[in-house]
């Protein structure tokens, strides 16, 4: 859906914005427990029927507050909450632009970074209220301010519904928020530096989240019960995710004390313990320093000891935009690559070397080249490198698919291009010899390594488990790359592009491709979902796609302007498939002018027809290869007026700009 294109239809037709793929229904609040939850009379209702003067966003870091709703959703708000102390990290998920008064069309959109890639989710502004007119689900301390409850929306869209978001991990929320990478760190065998790294984190560009202990509750607290079973007598939730927002080092009168502060999600329910609100605690320092940090407030934020935080509380999770944390080289820069991967049955999906089935040699292989930095201190010793592994939800629903358990082995190796054979693994031990497998999204491993050649081997821990992947790297300095497919590749001047699905095709490494070579390219891919109907593009359709994208009048495409034509033509795929009804391989007029809408693009009937004309056979129906040309050309030549114009009625061209916009394209 392209925000930009729906608000001009929107504000052009006066009229707002109603999201048909996340409908204001019970499908969108899922299927499971969450349900039984809901108040009797649901209803969905857009901001300005909940408040006279609704605000999208509060500049006042004090009013972006939010308190949890039904959803036992704590690890998301919690790294919400995190994301509230970093302003400029904030503007990239919660885009500023946007508000309930100037260009206002009930739509929104928020960006969140998808298991590589940033992506952006259109909501509409109906947000599910009970019969009070009261949000059932994240709301914000001031209840003027919305922009928490939409950004849940798009996250529930994201991830397939609000019942999605029931169970998960802050650590997740982090790397959706930012894009960075995890640190981990166990309290029961923190390290001897804590402070240092919590200082570190805390004034650098940093999120932290933790989580405590399942216990024993104390049910007496007056809370819904869904929430009063979890409490604890020192005032702590049991399994429950809070928010670390900040540190201090005080000085008692029998000496210093370090400080952790947390926020629960609920915005209420605070520690009893020492340095809470009520503790003797603070009568042992100065006046000043009581009146700054002391807070008698119930509003779920509070401080405790250090050693406190590491009893009561499990993990400490870290996500930095860089991983120099953990480095003494602070402020240096880091480099960072990824690569996408994916275990097939029968092909890539090995398993572990615990099973001893003798497949471990058929895991995805990657080759790491890490190398001293030049103003690294410690360039003739060990080498920081970062390595994250993490899987892809199998279904769109991020709740309904177990995550698999995962982990990845790492190997020093001679310098090779060849795939490390099945001989080698018998006789060599990896680098992390005790290597560790969870079921959690990601796997993380901070590594000291000598420069030198490595191969990363990832892996499930079962054999025959298959799922897609990203791998990760960071480092001061390194070289990633894929391992060849086969051994006897591993010499040739070629490489392996990986398209999704269960599609790669050979490349030059500096390809430049044709029309006839576009042709040979689709026409041997495996459609996933289109077994019924065998695609076939016709070279006149590749010159057409071809001239459309083809920016620079090469005749050709780079490998930059393939990905960009192959993930157009994934999106293109799933919304013929939804507008082919009859499922004949075709679209009649109807359901193409439906299946246009569903990408978001306002039509006329009159250029839809014409266009049905232009593509269509006699019977005016739409093939997908005709499809994926009308669309293309229609997106092409909308983006091109956008770029074009001065005051978006109208453009103005040199007679050399406008036959190259009509006769190449």
């Amino acid at each position: 859906q392209n925000y930009q294109a729906l608000l001009e239809m929107c504000l052009k037709n006066k009229c707002l914005f109603t999201d048909d793929s996340f409908p204001a229904n019970i499908s969108s609040i899922g299927t499971g427990a969450l349900l039984k939850k809901l108040p009797g009379n649901l209803q969905w209702k857009r901001p300005h029927a909940l408040h006279r003067s609704p605000v999208f966003y509060a500049a006042n870091r004090k009013q972006l507050d939010l308190c949890q709703g039904l959803v036992e959703n704590c690890w998301f708000l919690a790294a919400l909450e995190a994301l509230t102390f970093h302003q400029d990290i904030l503007a990239v998920v919660v885009p500023q632009n946007q508000s309930f008064e100037r260009k206002y069309a009930g739509i929104f959109h928020f960006r969140f970074w998808h298991f590589g890639e940033w992506v952006d989710v259109v909501i509409d502004d109906r947000l599910p209220v009970n019969e009070m007119g009261e949000l059932v689900f994240v709301s914000s301390v001031s209840k003027n301010v919305f922009w928490g409850a939409l950004l849940e929306k798009a996250y529930a869209k994201l991830y397939g519904s609000y019942e999605d978001l029931q169970i998960g991990q802050v650590s997740e929320a982090l790397v959706d928020f930012t894009g960075g990478v995890n640190i981990r760190i166990n309290l029961a065998a923190a390290p001897p530096d804590l402070w240092d790294i919590l200082t570190r984190a805390t004034y650098s560009r940093s999120l932290m989240g933790c989580h405590t202990h399942l216990g024993v509750y104390f049910p007496s607290v007056s809370l819904p019960c869904i929430q009063a079973t979890k409490v604890l007598k020192n005032g702590l939730v049991a399994g429950h995710a809070y928010t670390v927002t900040g540190i201090r080092k005080v000085t008692c009168q029998c000496g210093p004390e370090n400080l952790v502060r947390l926020r629960n999600p609920w915005g209420k329910i605070e520690w009893k313990g020492d340095w809470s609100d009520s503790s003797y605690k603070w009568e042992l320092l100065s006046p000043k320093e009581k009146i700054l940090l002391r807070k008698k407030k119930d509003d779920g934020e509070f401080w405790m000891s250090l050693q406190d935080f590491k009893i009561h509380f499990v993990d400490l999770m870290i996500c930095k935009l860089t991983p120099d944390l953990m480095s003494q080289e602070v402020g240096k820069k880091w480099m960072y690559s990824l690569k996408s991967g994916r275990w097939v049955k029968g092909s890539t999906a090995g398993g572990s070397l615990g099973f001893c089935n003798g497949a471990f040699w058929m895991n995805p292989q990657y080759w790491l080249k890490v190398l001293p930095a030049e103003d690294s201190k410690k360039s003739l010793g060990s080498c920081n490198v970062v390595i994250s592994l993490m899987q892809k939800h199998s279904s769109k629903h991020r709740n309904r698919a177990p995550h698999l358990f995962i982990g990845f082995s790492l190997y020093k190796y001679q310098e090779s291009n060849r795939k490390l054979p099945p001989a080698f693994f018998t006789r060599h031990q990896p680098v992390n010899k005790h290597q560790v497998f969870l079921d959690e999204r990601e796997v993380t491993h901070d590594f000291h390594l000598a420069p030198g050649i490595y191969v990363i081997v990832p892996s499930t821990l079962k054999p025959q488990q298959e799922s897609e992947f990203i791998l990760r790297v960071f480092s001061r300095k390194h070289v990633l790359r894929n391992g060849a497919l086969e051994t006897s590749r591993a010499s040739s001047p070629w490489g392996t592009m990986e398209m999704g699905g269960n599609t790669s095709f050979t490349l030059s490494k500096n390809p430049e491709i044709n029309a006839v070579q576009l042709q040979k390219i689709l026409n041997n891919i495996s459609w996933r979902n289109f077994q019924n109907c065998h695609l076939s593009f016709s070279l006149d359709a590749c010159q057409g796609i071809l001239a459309l994208l083809d920016l620079n009048a090469s005749g050709t495409l780079s490998i930059q302007e393939l990905r960009v034509l192959w993930k157009r033509l994934l999106f293109y795929l799933e919304v013929f498939q939804k507008g082919d009804a009859s499922k004949s391989g075709k679209l009649d007029l109807v359901e193409l002018h439906a299946a246009v809408q569903e990408t978001g693009i306002s039509l006329s009937n009159e250029v839809c027809n014409l266009m049905a004309i232009r593509y269509g056979d006699p019977d005016l129906q739409i093939s997908f290869e005709s499809f994926v040309c009308f669309m293309l050309r229609v997106e092409i030549m909308g983006e091109a007026f956008r770029n074009l114009t001065q005051d978006g009625k109208g453009i103005y061209l040199r007679e050399s700009e406008w036959m190259m916009m009509t006769l190449y394209s």
